[in-house]
């Protein structure tokens, strides 16, 4: 039996689609939207379209962007000759809230994943190998997530590098800050060994 009218059903359906949404998250976003004052409601749905309509991918990094060149490719004193490749748009944003990374980006737009059906051919890589053979790029580095899926793209991204002349990184991976080293499993502590670094 139906609870709610079926507009308001569609509502909860919509909210509920999105990653991390679960049925109850859905409904209490679905009522608030619902005792919005109209021009907030309209504003809110505005501005999802606008988003939808004007967000395309900058044709240099691939990042999201309003216009054609991001603003980070678009500033000039971003060093050209560092690009750190990422899978997502969220990870550029993740990176600039370090305010210690003051190279380029790329924007893979995901991970090859042979089990969802993503190879290759389905990620900016093309882009990403048509910058560096424009010349200038001197290191680039490997910020894919550190699981299956993130270390086999880099490790192929890492060999269709090998014919250019540039160096190729990965971020230093291991026990977070706050963490326990007693919690902390195999393959953490063997990259937080790996990466160790001399006290200045």
């Amino acid at each position: 039996m139906r609870v709610f009218s079926a507009s308001l059903e569609r509502l909860i359906e919509q909210f509920e689609s999105l990653p991390g949404i679960g049925h109850k998250t859905a409904q209490r976003l679905a009522f608030y939207v619902l005792d919005l004052p109209e021009e907030a409601a309209r504003a809110f749905a505005d501005a999802i379209m606008d988003a939808k309509h004007s967000v395309r991918q900058c044709s240099i990094c691939c990042n999201l962007s309003d216009s054609m060149v991001c603003p980070i490719c678009d500033n000039p004193d971003r060093d050209a000759s560092t690009i750190c490749v990422v899978s997502d748009p969220r990870d550029v944003a993740a990176l600039e809230r370090t305010h210690e990374y003051h190279g380029r980006y790329h924007v893979l737009h995901g991970v090859i994943s042979p089990m969802n059906h993503v190879g290759p051919d389905d990620l900016r890589i093309k882009e990403l190998l048509a910058r560096i053979a424009e010349g200038g790029v001197q290191e680039v580095i490997m910020a894919t997530d550190p699981n299956t899926e993130g270390e086999a793209t880099a490790m192929y991204l890492s060999r269709l590098l090998r014919p250019f002349s540039v160096k190729v990184t990965r971020l230093a991976y291991g026990v977070p800050v706050g963490g326990h080293l007693e919690y902390a499993d195999e393959i953490t502590l063997l990259r937080a060994l790996d990466g160790r670094r001399e006290y200045s």
